[in-house]
């Protein structure tokens, strides 16, 4: 009896290892929806569309991008969460929804860390810390003891509360021991045109929306917000050179799809992917549109989401925001 058990379990075995092999042989035998939870034309958007026309090509499949804005992200986020774990419905995520979403926002119907599979890591969107051009600051130095002298004067604007620019301001008032006054908007757009008309006088944006007006003067550059500085501005220190040591804020894309995708379909979406982002064309054309390509498989993701996490909680809980 025990050996008929024992034959059907190994059978069984067999058989699913099988089935597996041949998803990931066949993969993908469908269109594959990419899941983008922001409107069509932002960063994350356009980052997704450059992968999906690679994946398509490299993969002979089809990969089509399908934005699902709405709630900061979460809405997007929430409907691959909860869709057949099979390979044929990813999440193109960014950090809000992932490593922020959970601490700043209520009712979030998915955990980022055990609903989803971590495919890949794409690239980093860096964040520059931009000043209006009349303000007295040149540099981080300088801004930080102006804020000392007039503490709560300063206002730095954000794309909303609880947004990852918001609390890239926050930790600069932590890290520096600072004051600054956060000022919300519904965006970039207004956000920058307020700090041009000088109703304030910081922002931390992305580099591929303060850069033409960098260039064009109509705003000033203080340092980049990430750990290294940028090929576009190669001359700008980074906030972390200039004082305040592991300082990092910015966003980042990652390729998830929902927990329980076959570990075979996981692995040759990883695997293909990475060689998108390693791609010389694909690698340019990123780079072109201000996107940092990180080509990284699934454990690094998993790691990196789980550290941004730990990292943005211990900040909204340091400043008492509560869940909106």
């Amino acid at each position: 009896m025990y050996k008929v058990l024992f034959k059907l379990m190994v059978m069984a075995g067999c058989a699913a290892a099988t089935t597996v092999a041949t998803a990931a042989e066949t993969y993908p035998a469908r269109p594959v929806r990419m899941v983008v939870a922001y409107p069509a034309g932002g960063s994350t958007d356009i980052a997704a569309r450059v992968l999906a026309k690679s994946l398509t090509e490299r993969m002979k499949g089809s990969f089509v991008v399908e934005n699902r804005g709405g709630g900061g992200g979460v809405i997007g986020a929430g409907l691959v969460a909860n869709s057949t774990p099979d390979g044929y419905t990813l999440l193109f995520a960014a950090s809000p929804e992932l490593s922020i979403a959970k601490w700043t926002k209520k009712d979030v119907a998915y955990d980022a860390e055990k609903d989803f599979a971590p495919v890949a890591m794409i690239g980093q969107v860096p964040f520059v810390l931009v000043a209006n051009k009349e303000f007295p600051p040149n540099n981080v130095q300088e801004l930080i003891a102006y804020a000392k002298a007039h503490p709560g004067a300063v206002n730095f604007s954000s794309f909303g509360s609880g947004t990852s620019n918001h609390l890239a301001g926050e930790l600069m008032n932590l890290q520096a021991g600072i004051k600054m006054t956060h000022v919300p908007y519904r965006g970039s757009s207004p956000s920058l045109t307020d700090l041009m008309g000088g109703q304030i006088q910081i922002t931390f944006d992305t580099i591929t929306a303060v850069l033409p007006l960098i260039q064009a003067g109509k705003i000033k550059a203080l340092a980049m917000a990430t750990p290294q500085r940028s090929a576009l501005l190669p001359d700008l220190p980074t906030v972390a050179e200039s004082g305040l040591p592991g300082f990092s804020g910015g966003t980042w894309f990652g390729l998830v799809a929902p927990k329980g995708t076959p570990a075979a379909v996981v692995q040759a979406l990883s695997q293909s992917t990475i060689a998108s982002l390693n791609d010389a064309a694909v690698k340019k054309d990123l780079e072109n549109r201000g996107i940092v390509p990180d080509p990284q498989g699934p454990a690094y993701l998993a790691k990196y989401l789980a550290d941004e996490s730990a990292k943005w909680s211990k900040v909204t809980k340091q400043i008492g925001l509560q869940p909106q």
